[in-house]
């Protein structure tokens, strides 16, 4: 467990500004939330939820956490809402064209511009994670490191889509989007959480916004990624580190394995939560917390951080993130440059 957090740090919590934009763009009006003001060289930590979702109900839980804090002291953080998706969210206008996944991930670098973000964390949940992921291939130089929860990189095939066609006949959109955070386990045996989100879905977000985004979700094409063979120069991948993150009754573990399967594995951490389903960010915040953490250390930006003694399973997340690589500290929190030299998969 980590030590409380210093008086001062928490009156500068308290005390620490966030800033909504509504931001123009080539594809529409993106809503996002900034907290704090860019320190230094250090990057911005970007944030993109799933489907049925917004920022504060994917994200609150693992922000206000104690840990995550003594994270986010030395960071800004942007917060993204999908178009539509924020609270308080208008409707669309009849004949309104939602963006595709694409496009929405086309949006952002607008975004950062306009923010003058020079580089980014990314923290995505799902729809979120692969909207962050073709970020990092379009405009890898804005990506220093990903944080990917729940991600599918398919495409849905033939027999899915007419399988998601009969289930829309058959359940509504609610119903839908539970299956896809929670598994047949989770609905059953954790009803307090299960009932609170299935509120937060029906009640806080507009249905149609929600169908919209959700429909162009499914209609996602597969990632274009492939694990890079030795010694030659491939850019069919994120080039980035990389931490995959899933819990171990998640109905995305299959689908987060095969993106696992598809990354540089000298760059790519698995992290498997055990006793956690679909919102791993919510209802292990702790151990995420601390996960990010040590991938940040990795990722070299070791000087501006306190770190505790890791705990027995960060210890081969910690030493695949920092086996080679050497510091190269400054007052900004500058960071190694040299890559990692392991991948591994870890279980919490």
């Amino acid at each position: 467990m980590s030590e409380p957090l210093p008086p001062c740090w928490r009156r500068l919590l308290c005390c620490s500004p966030q800033i909504e934009h509504d931001v123009e763009t080539a594809h529409g009006v993106l809503h996002v939330t900034m907290r704090g003001v860019a320190k230094g060289n250090r990057p911005t930590i970007l944030t993109y939820h799933d489907v049925g979702l917004n920022h504060k109900s994917c994200f609150n839980s693992l922000f206000n956490y104690e840990d995550m804090q003594e994270v986010t002291q030395h960071f800004s953080v942007l917060h993204v809402d999908a178009p539509g998706q924020q609270e308080n969210a208008p409707g669309f206008p009849a004949g309104y064209q939602y963006p595709t996944v694409d496009e929405l991930a086309q949006m952002l670098p607008a975004v950062l511009s306009q923010l003058q973000v020079k580089s980014v964390i990314g923290i995505g949940v799902g729809a979120g994670a692969y909207i962050l992921t073709k970020l990092a291939l379009n405009e890898p130089s804005l990506v220093e490191g990903l944080v990917l929860i729940n991600i599918d990189p398919c495409a849905k095939g033939w027999m899915e889509w007419a399988a998601s066609k009969l289930s829309g006949w058959t359940s509504n959109l609610i119903d839908t989007i539970m299956d896809h955070h929670f598994s047949t386990e989770e609905l059953t045996e954790n009803k307090e959480i299960v009932q609170t989100y299935r509120l937060h879905i029906s009640q806080d977000i507009p249905q149609d916004n929600l169908g919209l985004f959700y429909s162009s979700y499914e209609s996602r094409m597969d990632l274009e990624m492939e694990r890079p063979v030795l010694g030659l120069n491939d850019t069919t991948v994120t080039t980035c580190p990389t931490l995959l993150v899933v819990g171990d009754t998640s109905p995305a573990v299959d689908a987060v394995v095969e993106c696992n399967s598809r990354l540089n594995p000298t760059k790519t951490t698995l992290l498997k939560m055990a006793d956690c389903g679909g919102l791993p960010q919510v209802v292990q915040p702790g151990k995420l917390a601390e996960a990010f953490k040590y991938f940040v250390q990795g990722m070299g930006y070791t000087r501006c951080l306190c770190w505790s003694v890791p705990t027995a399973g960060m210890t081969r997340l910690v030493r695949s993130r920092t086996h080679s690589a050497s510091s190269v500290g400054s007052s900004d929190g500058s960071r190694s440059r040299g890559p990692s030299a392991h991948s591994c998969s870890t279980t919490l």
